[in-house]
């Protein structure tokens, strides 16, 4: 494939030697963002931005009378929304019903696993440049919330808050691609896109399958049933992310195909995925109000250790996180977690694992905000 940007080349080459068809695939998505919300934010780009937050939210939130006076491209991308064929609301039930009998661990999965496997990539680059790593305890209590909202009963219908922060997501990424694509920083020849398609296909491959993956490591248990369900939900999710369909996966067999050609296409993890993936890890004491400073310390060397057993000392070098022994890690966690669950009913565990949830999420007093970034320096954004 002519025209790979340059940062992708050697990578790619490896790739096409595993699955032509897919690598070819993953490049070409490289140079794409969103088909069909990046026309209509550049259309508006001029906007005020206290009208641009106000016309999202009113499409959002369906305050019709309010919409008619955003812009027409974006009015006609509200009306123009329309599910997918595959999709199955009542294909989500098992997967609700198995994400809360098991979100404590799923949590501890999605934190130490997931979330800095997905800076793995040049993704990273975003972060760095728009200086968004000062943000992340908020944005990891934001990552929390959708989690819980997509997974919540009914919460990726229309009216439901998972639709609702899915799509706030899919405004957000096009208005930093916007920003960003407009920066001297960005470098388009090396990286391509920003936030392109490859990289939210990739990132929904490891919320899902990965997730799954990580979560029985650390001890959750589900039924096949179950896990479809759960990789049901998130595929609906990334579809109102705004992930072309061509890149979002169908099943969980595709999820791990898009995941191992991602990281054969993928340079090595730099600098900048290393101060993203740790400044995660950092922040956990932040979002469950751990004031002392000793067991900061320890509930950071817990999430190291838990973090470099799930994704492995290759990627744990290349992060630098500190070296540290990880053998029995994993079953110890594990051995604790069921004997903790032996001595309460599945409901407790239920009712604990919402209200750990809530309490590690962000929910603002005025309901959901439709800010969006408007300056691509985070210091210099107002708060979204």
């Amino acid at each position: 494939m002519n025209g790979a940007p340059s940062a992708y080349i050697e990578g790619y080459e490896k790739a096409r030697r595993y699955d032509n068809a897919l690598a070819d695939n993953y490049i070409r998505h490289t140079v794409i963002g969103d088909p069909e919300l990046d026309p209509v934010m550049e259309e508006i780009y001029s906007l005020h931005p206290g009208k641009l937050h106000r016309f999202v939210g009113a499409g959002i939130e369906q305050r019709n009378t309010e919409l008619r006076a955003a812009p027409e491209p974006l009015r006609r991308f509200f009306e123009d929304f329309r599910e997918p064929d595959w999709l199955d609301y009542s294909a989500f039930l098992p997967g609700v019903r198995a994400f809360h009998a098991n979100a404590d661990l799923m949590l501890v999965a999605f934190v130490a696993g997931v979330l800095v496997e997905g800076f793995s990539t040049l993704i990273a680059k975003s972060f760095s440049i728009t200086g968004r790593v000062a943000a992340t305890k908020r944005r990891l209590q934001q990552n929390n919330r959708q989690l819980l909202e997509i997974f919540f009963p009914g919460g990726l219908q229309r009216d439901g808050d998972g639709w609702k922060l899915s799509t706030r997501v899919r405004f957000v990424h096009a208005r930093i691609r916007s920003l960003l694509a407009r920066h001297e920083e960005w470098n388009e020849s090396a990286w391509g896109t920003p936030l392109h398609a490859a990289h939210l296909g990739f990132a929904i491959s490891v919320f899902s399958k990965r997730l799954l993956d990580y979560a029985q490591l650390v001890g959750a248990r589900f039924t096949e049933k179950e896990k479809e369900s759960i990789l049901d939900v998130w595929r609906y999710s990334g579809y109102l992310m705004g992930i072309p369909e061509s890149i979002l996966y169908k099943d969980g067999a595709e999820a791990d195909r898009i995941y191992r050609i991602a990281n054969l296409c993928e340079p090595p993890p730099d600098p900048d995925s290393a101060a993203m993936a740790n400044a995660l890890i950092g922040a956990i004491p932040g979002i469950v109000d751990i004031a002392d400073e000793e067991e900061q310390r320890q509930v950071i060397a817990l999430a190291y250790k838990l973090s470099r057993a799930l994704i492995g000392n290759e990627l744990a070098g290349h992060f630098q996180y500190p070296s540290t022994r990880v053998f029995g890690t994993l079953f110890g966690f594990r051995l604790k977690q069921r004997l903790q669950r032996m001595l309460k009913s599945g409901l407790v565990v239920r009712a604990d694992n919402f209200s750990r949830l809530l309490q590690i999420s962000v929910y603002e007093d005025s309901g959901l905000t439709y800010s969006l970034p408007d300056h691509v320096k985070h210091e210099r954004s107002q708060p979204w």
